[in-house]
């Protein structure tokens, strides 16, 4: 590409130089057969015939010829490449402001010559330049984010702990009975933050690019059947039942199998926690349209429709009053989303008076853009 603009331009240049000498040489014998027919109809008057007489006398008519040509070339090479130089000057401006930051300028491009892929090029430069500070800039926005989250998510759990700590310490009890509390409380909330950690390192490693993905071909029905009797003791405990509803016997797919066991355990937690009064929930298994479709729904409450667009969203409760000791981490609708979307897949939810969906379609088969 680059020995082939090179190419392009030294033709350009060449070619340029030879059309100015030959209109150059055009010209200068143009106004010498314009001279002699001037000459022998006597139009010019003889002052003038007297005075190039003395200047051809006193220069020579080569003399003359190569200074009215090389005049008239460099006249036909400033007019000639008036537009191009006009072009690169533009080129050179743009590079410049470039080079200083500003990424919104660009070039513009008036024609397809080489001039104007090299305006192309660096208008498309400036545009992933500009792209690539966004995208860093909404990382490093995130990132502090994430912190300010986890830090104000973490402190509830972690003084409830010290407290209760502190009450032991300082022997702050009645009897064991009461003791036996106080550790229990504490232990309940070592665990919460147990959870809220595992669920931060998962989220930062599916979201800031340290995971790989390790495909195999699974069935996917069978990994849903596997997941759900994982459930069995929290069904029981809460009198729900899970209902897998699938078309066909096998349904493979290529995927990571245990990121989508991941997917699954939330979504059905999810299910336990927010749909318990449905008693029952339902994961239906399809395939439409070549993409395997799981849908997880539960019969509880709806989310609010306000509330919808944004459950994907790291840290978000649909309950403001919930926080990590009774909402979960805020971040398990988020991996989820991110680990469908690591395999070229969509998540998406609906939610009305009788039930809400959390619909999945994934690719059967590895795309060539997969980690």
């Amino acid at each position: 590409m680059k020995n082939r603009l090179l190419s392009k331009i030294q033709l350009k240049i060449l070619a340029l130089i030879a059309l100015s000498a030959l209109l150059s040489a055009a010209v200068t014998f143009g106004l010498l057969f314009l001279a002699y027919i001037l000459r022998a109809t006597h139009f010019l008057p003889y002052s003038v015939l007297l005075k190039l007489y003395y200047l051809n006398n006193f220069l020579g008519l080569h003399t003359i010829l190569y200074m009215v040509i090389g005049i008239l070339f460099f006249v036909f090479i400033l007019a000639l490449s008036r537009r191009w130089a006009k072009n690169f000057d533009q080129i050179l401006d743009g590079t410049s402001k470039i080079s200083q930051g500003d990424f919104q300028f660009h070039v513009p491009v008036y024609s397809k010559n080489e001039l104007g892929d090299i305006a192309q090029n660096l208008n498309s430069i400036s545009s992933q330049l500009q792209k690539s500070i966004k995208e860093e800039r909404k990382a490093v926005q995130a990132k502090n984010e994430l912190i300010t989250n986890v830090s104000h998510d973490l402190r509830t759990p972690l003084t409830s702990i010290m407290g209760y700590l502190r009450l032991i310490e300082e022997d702050r009890y009645n009897d064991e009975v009461e003791l036996r509390y106080y550790v229990s409380v504490a232990f309940e909330k070592a665990r919460s933050l147990e959870r809220m950690v595992s669920d931060l390192f998962e989220y930062t490693r599916v979201n800031f690019g340290t995971i790989e993905l390790e495909y195999s071909r699974i069935d996917l029905v069978q990994l849903l059947s596997q997941v759900s009797a994982q459930f069995l003791p929290q069904l029981e405990e809460r009198k729900m039942e899970i209902k897998l509803k699938n078309e066909f016997e096998s349904i493979f797919i290529e995927a990571d199998g245990d990121k989508l066991v991941r997917v699954f355990e939330n979504l059905i937690s999810n299910g336990l926690k927010y749909g318990k009064e449905g008693k029952c929930i339902d994961i239906r298994v399809d395939i439409v349209e070549n993409l395997a479709m799981v849908e997880v729904v539960n019969y509880g409450e709806p989310i609010p429709e306000e509330d919808l667009p944004f459950i994907f969203e790291r840290f978000y409760r649909v309950e403001k009053s919930r926080s990590v000791d009774t909402g979960g981490s805020g971040l398990g609708l988020a991996i989820t989303k991110s680990i469908v979307e690591l395999h070229n897949g969509t998540i998406e939810a609906a939610s009305n008076k009788n039930e809400t969906n959390f619909k999945i379609m994934l690719p059967m088969e590895r795309l060539p853009n997969n980690r």
